[in-house]
């Protein structure tokens, strides 16, 4: 009788393979990226190419020379994966050295350090994008502006959804928040990813369009991503409801906006659902997305920067030892 092997996420059953499902997520990922290449030009490229070529080395040299027994898993496209979704929360003008520095972090530390795929608590690149955000504030937020406007650099949405909602009661500052709302792109806008921001803010429908091919294929399930939207939803909703938004802006428009701007479908689609660092139940994903949406809407709206879900991931993240409790009833086990 053959050996049972145990061990960690990720699972592939049913002929599945870790490098297939890793495959199918860099071919969801290609919509979003082909829009971010149209708005930003070689920039987009230039980002992507050196933080994917920067992980994959990464991994390389220390299952190479430092885990000499480690098994080489640069094969499997994880890190492949890791630096497309590294550059996503890049902006496109950021220097090369920055990402290396990024792609260094994520994999070394983020990844490798636990014992590779499968044994990292975090999200590698997040936790390459929350240090180079740390670390490079000023280089990490200054935003190119699509080509078709007529500026190089400029506030994001969420910049200006979090001025409107923080000084809306201030009457000195009444001009500055009307002037904030007309600078605000419309939905369609917003949608189709006619503003600035990182590589993964510029187009919601490709984001959106590229999860539901995931789900469709069975790479993810729909309770993470279900579970953030609906949690934002709700509290941008309760937000405008009770007194939060100022005249001139509306709960339906301000809902669509922390919807469709910044890193929430990127996160909620691709980022929240990785394998390793999720829960394994159904339940357990539905609290872990609750958590990451609430987290994330109370840095927006309170916090000091206007993006909180990769903190809100990072944070929820620590949490998934404890969601990983509700779990079923072993078979043959009488419950209490």
């Amino acid at each position: 009788m053959k050996n049972f092997i145990v061990a960690p996420a990720p699972h592939a059953h049913s002929g599945d393979s870790v490098r297939r499902n890793m495959l199918l997520v860099i071919l969801a990922l290609l919509p979003a990226y082909v829009v971010s290449v149209l708005e930003f030009g070689y920039g987009a490229l230039i980002t992507a190419a050196i933080s994917v070529c920067a992980c994959v080395c990464t991994e390389w040299l220390i299952s190479r020379f430092l885990l000499k027994e480690h098994k080489q898993t640069i094969g499997d496209l994880s890190a492949v994966l890791t630096g497309l979704l590294l550059a996503f929360n890049l902006p496109s003008n950021i220097d090369w050295w920055i990402i290396l520095i990024g792609a260094v972090v994520a994999i070394g530390i983020g990844k490798m350090s636990f014992g590779g795929l499968g044994q990292n608590p975090f999200n590698p690149a997040l936790v390459g994008r929350v240090f180079l955000l740390i670390s490079f504030p000023a280089q990490m937020t200054t935003w190119p502006q699509p080509a078709h406007v007529d500026a190089w650099t400029g506030a994001t949405p969420l910049y200006y959804l979090k001025y409107i909602v923080k000084e809306h009661a201030n009457t000195t500052a009444a001009n500055d928040v009307a002037q904030s709302i007309d600078s605000l792109p419309d939905l369609m806008q917003s949608l189709l990813g006619a503003m600035g921001g990182s590589l993964g803010e510029v187009c919601a429908l490709a984001l959106i369009i590229g999860g539901i091919f995931l789900i469709c294929t069975r790479v993810i399930t729909w309770h993470i991503p279900v579970s953030i939207i609906a949690t934002v939803a709700l509290f941008a909703a309760c937000t405008g409801w009770f007194g939060g938004l100022p005249e001139g802006m509306d709960t339906c428009h301000y809902v669509g906006y922390e919807l469709l701007t910044g890193g929430l479908m990127l996160g909620a689609f691709f980022m929240a659902t990785d394998y390793v660092t999720s829960p394994m139940t159904a339940k357990g994903k539905i609290l872990f997305g609750i958590g990451i949406g609430f987290i994330m809407m109370v840095i927006r709206t309170w916090g000091n920067y206007p993006e909180g879900m990769s903190f809100a991931i990072l944070i929820m993240n620590a949490v998934v030892p404890l969601l990983n409790k509700f779990r079923p009833t072993r078979f043959g086990e009488i419950k209490k």
